[in-house]
């Protein structure tokens, strides 16, 4: 039993990553949005980089990458390289800063896809592409960035409902939950006990 149970999260994962680029290659790239395509990978892997931590999200965004890559034919590498940054990001922010603000997964999603679109370029244009770096491709990746922010909740959303029954519970939020219903916080003790004297002396 609790070799299915641990089973549980890392297939869900792989579930969510594989459906994401499917339904990203063969939908969602067909339908044109202000003359740009959205892009749902980077939202999903800043999705579960925010869920579930850095080194999940780094080990997704290579996955997702790489079979990105292999979908499209295109330079093994590229974007699993760009997605694995991004993906042991919003791990590390979620870690370290622990955030709970219901917007910040779409100022993440805009960056993680302002990063996916400014550093393909970059490598492309390193690589010998012959794709130039010119004012009509940043007004294609700013327009990408404006899609994927207005996208990023419903998907994070979407994501979080599908691994939510797989996931620990967080400590630090456990915690939190406690002292703000005064189970677990200091404050409320002295005031309990003082109530208590008061209540005895007379």
């Amino acid at each position: 039993m609790s070799g299915e149970s641990s089973l549980r999260l890392p297939l869900r994962i792989a579930a969510v990553a594989i459906l994401a680029v499917v339904v990203q290659e063969t939908a969602i790239s067909q339908i044109s949005i202000f003359g740009v395509n959205a892009d749902i990978t980077p939202l999903v892997v800043v999705s579960i980089g925010l869920l579930c931590g850095s080194i999940t999200g780094a080990v997704v965004g290579f996955g997702v990458g790489l079979l990105v890559d292999l979908t499209l034919v295109q330079t093994l590498g590229i974007t699993s390289l760009l997605l694995l940054a991004i993906g042991y990001w919003s791990g590390r922010l979620r870690e370290l800063r622990d955030p709970s603000h219901g917007l910040v997964p779409l100022a993440v999603g805009a960056a993680g896809t302002a990063v996916a679109g400014v550093g393909m370029a970059i490598i492309q244009f390193l690589l010998g592409v012959d794709a130039p770096i010119s004012l009509l491709l940043l007004q294609q990746i700013f327009l990408t960035v404006l899609v994927n922010t207005l996208i990023s909740l419903p998907v994070y959303e979407v994501v979080r409902r599908i691994l939510r029954p797989a996931l620990p519970d967080d400590p630090r939020r456990r915690r939190r939950r406690a002292y703000t219903t005064g189970g677990l916080s200091p404050l409320h003790r002295p005031s309990e006990r003082l109530g208590q004297m008061t209540r005895a002396s007379r």
